[in-house]
């Protein structure tokens, strides 16, 4: 696809932000896509280009946006093996093993899911920006289960849309140390980075960060470790493992928010995402995708069961 040209007078009578007025008139593009054409004056208003999303438009403004071809990306195709839930021209799910990063970052430039999705559908490259393609949201490397992934622009931005308006519902199923305080609840805790360590997300004071809602329910109780099942309602960085810990619980094998030796036998944390409700572009039903739990993880559960916990 080559360049293209979007040309238009802004019509209506009440003034508008011009990031709203261009989702309007191309909604295949992200918010994010029009931000970044703005930031690099591909935007003009009234033949002057325009500085920020939040600029005003008014009745009569004349607005003239150039489209850019994506940039070839510079992330190699892998032929890594991918366990493929549910495929169709517009989405990718996909039941993601423990251990396998999610898309490039530091320290993680090749052997990601991008990678191997890169190599299963070229299509992505680009789609929703050059260094997380096809990306709506993320799991931790050590966290399995069910991941989405969208193959254009427009499917992108109704997914993302979908999660971020609370559309989509995502179930974990968690094995933590200790008992919650009580049997189900709901934790409402600011997610932001952590002050000593930057790398690291933390539980910081209201107006520090971000708002972050998690609820839980236990499935089964042993002794010393309680297996739940957790739905968040936001979508904060390591929000589960944080509000776990923060209940006094943190996520068996977790050596970063939980105990340095694990309480139980295990390589990764026990963080699986199970389940994923959400409706997909084209769509007016909600489907529901799930992912059993791995094997290693199923028999964790049995030893304990056998052990008496």
């Amino acid at each position: 696809m080559g360049e293209r040209q979007l040309s238009f007078i802004y019509s209506e009578t009440s003034p508008q932000r011009l990031d709203k007025v261009l989702l309007t008139q191309a909604p295949e593009l992200s918010r994010a896509r029009w931000l970044g054409l703005i930031k690099d004056g591909f935007v003009l208003v009234n033949g002057i280009a325009a500085k920020k999303g939040g600029q005003v438009v008014q009745k009569g403004d004349q607005i003239v946006a150039t489209i850019p071809p994506p940039q070839p990306t510079h992330l190699q195709p892998e032929p890594i093996p991918l366990k493929i839930i549910y495929e169709d021209r517009h989405v990718l799910v996909i039941d993601k093993p423990a251990g396998i990063v999610v898309h490039p970052a530091a320290g993680h430039a090749t052997g990601t899911l991008v990678n191997a999705v890169l190599a299963h559908a070229p299509q992505i490259a680009g789609v929703g920006g050059e260094q997380r393609p096809g990306v709506v949201h993320r799991l931790d490397k050590e966290t399995s289960g069910i991941l989405l992934m969208a193959k254009d622009e427009k499917s992108h931005r109704w997914l993302q849309d979908q999660f971020r308006l609370r559309k989509a519902e995502k179930i974990y199923l968690a094995l933590v140390d200790g008992t919650p305080p009580t049997p189900k609840g709901r934790i409402e805790a600011p997610i932001g980075r952590s002050p000593e360590e930057r790398k690291r997300m933390a539980i910081v004071p209201e107006g520090k960060g971000r708002t972050a809602i998690s609820e839980y329910r236990t499935l089964e109780a042993f002794p010393r470790h309680t297996l739940l099942e957790v739905h968040p309602l936001t979508g904060r960085t390591h929000q589960i493992r944080l509000h776990l810990q923060f209940i006094g619980c943190p996520v068996v094998g977790d050596r970063i928010y939980g105990r340095q030796k694990p309480t139980l036998p295990i390589r990764r944390h026990f963080l699986h995402a199970s389940r994923l409700s959400i409706t997909l572009p084209g769509e007016n039903q909600v489907r529901t995708f799930e992912s059993p739990l791995p094997n290693e993880l199923v028999d964790l559960l049995e030893t304990l069961r056998h052990s008496g916990g």
